[in-house]
């Protein structure tokens, strides 16, 4: 069975280099989807506020399952809401990419984020958005990477070491509400 890997996360967690980096590692077909939206006439418009594009998600989800469906190889879809485009029957792995929140808003803040959108991507770190969108849509095939201070080689590995049958896959490991409240730093990240 082709293999269907999705790699999703808030901004800034790493995916889009962890995800090109295996790509190389399984030589597989790599999809951003932000790409594959401007390529396939996909985009509705822009969110000015947010400064982001907003997809069409229905017909994303019906052209990348004709595309899935034509891949004959392993297939790596990289994107932070790779869970809702991508059929449960079609995907193999959700690996969903978690960064300490203290780490992810120093790499917000290099690329530049304004504040409004940095404490909103903290928030839905934090919160784990990510996280159980992809657990709602894709039960059991969903682990949670924790990459916080690791290269992106290690996290490449321990992808593929739960792709081989080496490691489980597992979520719930991470827990940044818990964590913030403990140093007592939660109302520095979580912002209305």
């Amino acid at each position: 069975m082709k293999q269907v890997i999705l790699i999703t996360g808030t901004p800034c967690v790493g995916k889009t280099t962890l995800a090109k980096q295996l790509v190389n590692r399984l030589n597989a077909l790599y999809v951003n989807l932000t790409d594959y939206a401007k390529q396939n006439s996909l985009i509705l418009g822009e969110d000015t506020k947010r400064n982001t594009t907003i997809v069409d998600e229905e017909k994303m989800w019906q052209s990348l399952t004709d595309t899935l469906k034509q891949s004959n190889c392993p297939v790596v879809i990289d994107g932070h809401f790779a869970a809702s485009v991508v059929s449960n029957n079609l995907s193999t792995y959700v690996f969903v990419l978690r960064r300490n929140p203290i780490e992810l808003k120093e790499y917000m803040q290099k690329e530049a984020f304004s504040e409004a959108k940095m404490y909103e991507n903290l928030s839905a770190e934090i919160l784990d958005v990510c996280l159980v969108e992809a657990m709602e849509l894709h039960e059991g095939k969903v682990c949670e990477i924790d990459v916080t201070g690791k290269s992106v080689e290690q996290s490449v590995e321990e992808i593929l070491a739960v792709i081989l049958a080496e490691k489980i896959c597992s979520c719930g490991v991470v827990d940044w509400l818990g964590f913030l409240e403990h140093e007592g730093l939660t109302d520095q990240y979580l912002r209305a």
